[in-house]
C-alpha cells in the first residue's frame, strides 16, 4: 500500500503523522528527539496489512511476556518527527511481540531498514504497568518538552514538590493530572535501567519526568496522552515565566486546590496538599 493510501485510509497511521507533526511544530522534538508507541487492535490492523507477512524478527534484551502477541505502531530509531508525515512507511513501523515475549516481529514500515525507537524498553515496561492499572491504556509518548526540561534545572526534583508547583500554575492542572507526576533521577537514555525506573513510577501516575531530558506520558488515546503533556508543558512555561520574579504575590493556595478537586470530582494524590 502506498504512502498516499496509508495517509488517507489507515486511522492509526494518520494519528501518528498528525501528533508527530504537532510535537515538532511545538518545538518539543528536535532532530530525532522523542518517540511514540501505540497499542493496536489486531482486527483493525488486518483491514490494511497482512499480519502473516513477517518482514523480520529481532530479539529483545528484556522479556515482555505480558505483551506477548500484542501489536504496536512505533516511531523508528534515529527518525525525525518532522519527516513522519512526509514518509510514514520509512519513519514508522508496525510490530508484534513474539508469542514467548522475547522478541518483536516487523510487519510493516521501517522501509529503510531501521528499527523501533531506542527507548523501546521504557515504552514496553511502561505499557505493562499502565495496563495493570487501566485495561484501556494504549499510548506512551516521550517528548523533550522545552519548559518541563528547563524546569528540571531550577526546581527541586522531589516529585511531590514538583507536582504541587505545577498544580498551582494553572487551574486545570489538578483536574487533568490529579495522580501527580513521577520524577526519576538522571539515567542514561535508551537503557533497561531508565525503562525500569520509569515503569516503576507508571504504577501510580501517567506522567514521568526525566530530569535534563524530557517527559513521558501515558493514556488511553493519542489525544489524551498529548493533552497530558501539553498541560504539563504549559504549566512549566508559566512557572519559568513567573520564576524570573522570584516571588509569586498571588499564589494558588492548598485550600484553592482542594476546593477545585471537590468541584470537579477528582482525588488529588495523597501527601501533597496540606489541608
Amino acid at each position: 500500500m502506498s504512502s498516499i493510501m496509508i495517509q488517507n485510509e489507515i486511522p492509526f497511521v494518520r494519528e501518528m503523522m498528525e501528533v508527530t507533526r504537532n510535537m515538532w511544530v511545538m518545538g518539543w522534538d528536535e532532530r530525532n528527539g522523542g518517540n511514540i508507541s501505540y497499542i493496536l487492535d489486531e482486527a483493525e490492523i488486518k483491514k490494511y496489512i497482512d499480519i502473516n507477512n513477517v518482514k523480520c524478527t529481532y530479539p529483545l534484551q528484556f522479556p515482555v511476556g505480558e505483551l506477548a502477541g500484542k501489536y504496536f505502531i512505533v516511531t523508528g530509531t534515529g527518525k525525525y518527527f518532522k519527516n513522519v508525515s512526509l514518509n510514514p512507511e520509512e519513519n514508522l513501523g508496525i510490530i508484534r511481540v513474539t508469542k514467548d515475549g522475547n522478541g518483536i516481529e516487523i510487519l510493516w514500515g521501517y522501509a529503510d531498514g531501521c528499527r523501533p525507537t531506542s527507548e523501546l524498553a521504557a515504552h514496553f515496561m511502561s505499557h505493562i504497568e499502565r495496563l495493570k492499572r487501566d485495561p484501556q491504556h494504549r499510548v506512551i509518548i516521550h517528548s523533550h518538552a522545552t519548559n518541563v526540561l528547563a524546569m528540571t534545572f531550577v526546581h527541586e526534583l522531589d516529585e511531590k514538590s514538583f507536582t504541587k508547583t505545577l498544580w498551582k500554575m494553572c487551574t486545570e492542572c489538578l483536574v487533568v493530572f490529579p495522580d501527580g507526576i513521577g520524577v526519576i533521577p538522571w539515567i542514561v537514555p535508551g537503557t533497561n535501567e531508565i525503562g525500569r525506573a520509569t515503569a516503576d513510577k507508571m504504577k501510580d501516575c501517567r506522567l514521568v519526568v526525566w530530569p535534563q531530558h524530557g517527559i513521558l506520558g501515558a493514556g488511553t488515546t493519542m489525544d489524551e496522552t498529548f493533552g497530558l503533556i501539553e498541560t504539563v508543558e504549559k504549566a512549566a512555561k508559566i512557572f519559568m515565566l513567573v520564576n524570573q520574579h522570584k516571588e509569586i504575590v498571588q499564589p494558588m493556595t492548598d485550600q484553592n486546590l482542594l476546593e477545585l478537586a471537590e468541584a470537579f470530582g477528582v482525588t488529588p494524590v495523597k501527601g501533597i496538599l496540606n489541608v
